[in-house]
């Protein structure tokens, strides 16, 4: 996680493909030395397969200007960032991962005169990449960050997750999608399916690629089920048009969805037809029938959807025609096309199956097997036709006894509406604390579609079904549970589709107690309006009646949302400190007492007007923003509500920080306290302690000790700067934030020590007036042992009003303030130090200059403003009403500004913030010491 690291991986990826495509040239001319023939081209392009940053530095390699021309042709990623960084900390990863998504937008962009004249393609038209994402097992990149919307057009790309894969269907951990066997496999046959049988050649064009990888990764239930799509495909759909049946020539629709020949049944081993008269059919077993549907009789009365789910494998076990009317030959070819029966066997989709049934005890019955297939015709595609037929395969010999009435298929003509079952944000919340209770009767739709208002991927919803009945009368004396047992027997397991537009399909086979969890980030400031939304197919046997419950697990939706908006979150903490620094400033340039940071925040978060200013303001100024970057809005209602959920989040995870650092800071300065006091009481007592002392007396008056301890911000200004520049910035953030915990103990230090001697005072005061004695001490007495233990300059305190201990605890609040701050700005670089760690033995390069530039800022930040007498001083503003502007004024800037680039997934923007006030603060701090520069001059020159 480190910009340098990204762009020396850029470079020898480079160097690499470089090297590949001169070894196949060296080899040939090697070859033709030797006299041997050589037949076909030399390849000029090749394929980049990346897993998490190595698909990122594959896209940055297509881009680098010192690749030769069409190198790269293909990318697949697995599992990799491409909207911004995962953890988008430091500001050279984000520069450079803007900087790469920059030039592929305008590498798809035909390049134009000054005129608007096109004078030559696109640089990138060439190029065809696929993000594979890992899913809701995948905590390190989200779905949302291995998009390529807005990057790449869906024309030459395309992102798709695990759990929604051919023949995958599971979401996985990071470093499991590497060794997936399911995966890997089936990623090998798209690559491999780019040549072309025919010639032996790969594919040139990208709409052939593009054809290639979508038919073999890309599953068809989206599409079957009319689900809109996150990112449109780019290839035609396979749905036929079955209303331009009669313009249609033969091959491209009698033989579109038709099985292969080696399939085809003698009709004579089909014992005989049946008419079924009611909307919903079930095959037994295999019978060799074929059953008769009437669609327009059955389909009647709003139910003009029919649903087909089954275990049997299409064409082999099933196979299903549309009728213009009744013949007596399917394949009658001698009939005109208008005419003509439609095969739709193969517009079947093929659905993982899920366990395999278990066996009770050998011999006995076995658990319904789960359905593999299903097929949707909608309306359109039944128009035009009179029947639909079921043809089942006949079964030779039948081993074992079968189960009774066991549902090998059903099939249902439905209206969609009497399945559609809508959830509210309010039920799934109350669904948290009270299950929501769902019962389906018999003959209920054999798919129900939920609709969830709010995504799952913000509320994980648990769904449970349980069988309580299947339409045969049992025992009386039965349990519910023999029953239940019983009826799996007959009825088909539940099947759910969960689909989210952003991170794609999600199957769960075998449903009866799931927790349904979609990988989404929705309510953000790219967020579109469908993207806050998640819809759940549950496809279940009409025969057994379920009950449902549906619950929300608020641990796991907690967890989620913290994963989900961990960018948001960081940032709002940084704009929450830089609120508390703005209301601190403002009370010392009013003359006020100084709060401390947790008072501040907890100022901050009062509603109304400190509240609206503090977390609703900044959301607003937000729009305008977005719209001059996009073209529409997010859901409003839910993106302000998620991003003052953030922004709470953010202040308790702040003050957990605070109250951490003040425990830590509050002991060590008690122990520092009392060890000293009792050196003091010690040091008569023993000779040691006396040499120790007069030892440390003289090494502390040695002139050069007693310079660098006048100049202490210099010296620790040219320990970090270097260590910045030169070797990593967060190192030489460290030492100055070492320099910063050191202040905040000397003053929480004399803080301490005072208050212990005005109450020791007190104390003494109340025992005299107690016992009426008078209190006259001489110098000598009234010495207690505390005064050695207080500093002498006092000029800390911002007025003369104010005790000393009163001003140290304010200078301690204050500096405490800007080490939380600094603190958080060397947190964001730890992902990059310990890589360097990592790669210390390897070599290293300087790092970026913009991060040696903004950690310059920070530390000038902390020289120059750490100090509350900064804000004193103040800049004259002309166009306002108020005369003078503070540098609380700046800190309320720099937290709209952190505040909005963190609802832009940009946190590492706040140390943009931080540098510009450390700049302001070294100007200011340089003005003051020229002016007070004049006025000595001017009043020496009077005299």
């Amino acid at each position: 996680m480190d910009g340098q690291i990204l762009v020396e991986h850029t470079e020898y990826v480079v160097y690499a493909i470089h090297r590949i495509l001169d070894q196949y040239r060296e080899s040939q001319e090697a070859l033709s030395k030797e006299g041997a023939e050589i037949s076909g081209g030399l390849p000029s392009s090749v394929i980049l397969v990346g897993h998490s940053m190595g698909g990122f530095v594959a896209r940055a390699a297509t881009v680098h200007p010192n690749l030769q021309s069409s190198a790269v042709a293909t990318i697949i990623t697995l599992s990799s960032p491409h909207q911004s960084p995962p953890i988008a900390l430091q500001p050279s990863l984000g520069h450079y991962f803007s900087q790469v998504n920059e030039k592929w937008r305008k590498g798809y962009e035909p390049q134009t005169n000054n005129g608007g004249q096109i004078i030559s393609s696109p640089k990138l038209s060439h190029v065809v990449i696929v993000s594979v994402a890992g899913g809701i097992y995948d905590y390190q990149i989200r779905s949302k960050l291995a998009s390529l919307e807005g990057i790449v057009p869906s024309t030459n790309g395309f992102t798709i997750g695990s759990s929604g894969m051919k023949n995958v269907w599971l979401s996985m951990e990071h470093q499991c999608i590497l060794w997936c066997n399911q995966l890997v496999v089936q990623v090998s046959h798209a690559l491999l399916s780019f040549v072309n049988s025919g010639t032996g050649k790969k594919y040139p064009s990208v709409a052939q690629r593009i054809l290639v990888l979508t038919k073999m990764l890309q599953s068809e239930i989206p599409r079957s089920l009319n689900w809109p799509r996150f990112v449109k495909p780019s290839v035609p759909s396979r749905m036929f048009p079955l209303e331009d049946v009669g313009h249609a020539t033969e091959p491209s629709v009698q033989d579109r969805y038709s099985c292969l020949p080696s399939f085809n049944w003698n009709e004579d081993d089909l014992e005989k037809d049946l008419y079924i008269e009611s909307s919903t059919v079930t095959v037994l077993a295999m019978d060799g029938k074929r059953r008769w549907l009437d669609i327009k009789k059955l389909g009647s009365n709003g139910r003009g959807h029919f649903m087909f789910v089954t275990n049997l494998a299409p064409c082999s076990g099933v196979r299903l025609h549309l009728w213009h009317e009744k013949t007596k030959k399917v394949s009658a070819n001698e009939l005109p096309v208008s005419r003509r029966v439609i095969e739709v066997t193969t517009k079947m989709v093929h659905i993982p199956a899920g366990p395999a049934p278990r066996q009770i005890e050998p011999g006995s019955q076995t658990e319904q097997a789960p359905p593999s297939s299903f097929l949707q015709l909608s309306p359109e595609e039944l128009h035009g036709f009179r029947f639909l037929t079921i043809s089942v395969a006949p079964r030779l010999t039948v081993s074992g006894r079968p189960p009774p009435a066991a549902s090998m298929a059903v099939g249902q003509f439905f209206n969609p509406k009497e399945g559609e079952r809508e959830f509210s944000v309010a039920t799934l919340l109350h669904s948290s604390y009270v299950q929501e209770e769902i019962l389906l009767k018999e003959d209920h739709p054999l798919a129900v579609n939920l609709s969830f208002s709010l995504s799952l991927g913000i509320l994980p919803a648990t769904l449970s079904l349980k069988t309580i009945g299947c339409g045969i009368k049992t025992a009386a004396e039965q349990t519910p549970e023999e029953q239940s047992k019983f009826c799996k027997l007959r009825c088909f397991p539940p099947v759910a589709f969960a689909w989210d537009p952003q991170s794609g399909l999600h199957i769960i086979p075998n449903l009866y107690s799931e927790t349904i969890i979609v990988d989404s980030s929705p309510a953000m400031f790219d967020s579109s309006s469908e993207t806050g939304k998640t819809i759940v197919l549950l496809l279940m046997d009409p025969h057994c009646s379920y009950s449902m419950g549906l619950s929300v697990s608020l641990p796991t939706a907690a967890s989620r949302f913290c994963l989900s908006y961990f960018s948001q979150i960081t940032g709002f903490m940084i704009a929450a400190v830089f609120f508390a620094l703005n209301r601190q400033a403002r009370a010392w340039e009013l003359d006020t007492s100084v709060p401390s940071i947790l008072s501040a925040i907890e100022s901050n978060l009062r509603m109304p007007l400190p509240f609206f200013f503090c977390a609703m303001l900044p959301v607003f100024i937000s729009f305008p923003v977005i719209l001059l970057t996009r073209t529409q809005l997010p859901p409003i209602a839910n993106y302000i509500s998620v991003s003052i959920l953030c922004y709470l989040v953010a202040n308790g995870a702040i003050m957990i920080l605070i109250f951490s650092s003040l425990l830590v800071l509050y002991t060590v300065a008690a122990v520092h306290v009392y060890i000293r006091k009792s050196w003091m009481a010690w040091e008569d007592s023993f000779v040691l302690f006396r040499q120790i002392l007069r030892f440390t007396s003289f090494f502390c008056s040695m002139k050069i000790v007693q310079v660098l301890k006048n100049n202490a911000s210099l010296v620790v200004a040219f320990v970090a700067i270097p260590l910045i520049y030169f070797i990593h910035p967060a190192l030489g953030l460290l030492v100055f934030l070492l320099s910063h915990a050191f202040n905040c103990h000397a003053a929480l230090c004399s803080f301490l020590t005072a208050s212990l001697r005005s109450h020791a005072q007190r104390k003494e005061h109340s025992d005299s007036r107690t016992y009426h004695k008078p209190s006259i001490q001489s110098p000598e007495q009234a010495n207690d042992g505390f005064d050695p233990l207080l500093p002498l300059d006092e000029s800390y305190s911002p007025t003369t009003s104010k005790s000393f201990s009163d001003s140290q605890l304010e200078y301690f609040n204050y500096q405490l303030s800007i080490l939380i701050l600094h603190l958080l700005a060397l947190l964001m670089f730890l992902p990059s130090l310990i890589a360097w760690f990592q790669r210390i033995r390897l070599g290293q390069s300087f790092p970026w200059l913009i991060d040696s530039i903004l950690c310059t800022g920070v530390i000038l930040h902390g020289l120059f403003g750490s100090r509350p007498d900064v804000n004193s001083i103040s800049v004259p503003i002309q166009w306002t009403r108020r005369s003078e502007a503070g540098l609380s004024l700046a800190y309320l800037l720099a937290g709209y500004f952190t505040f909005i680039n963190a609802l832009f997934s940009a946190p590492y923007k706040a140390l943009y913030a931080m540098a510009a006030i450390g700049a302001l603060c070294c100007i200011v701090k340089i003005i003051d010491r020229r002016n007070r520069s004049r006025n000595k001059r001017r009043h020496s020159h009077k005299h």
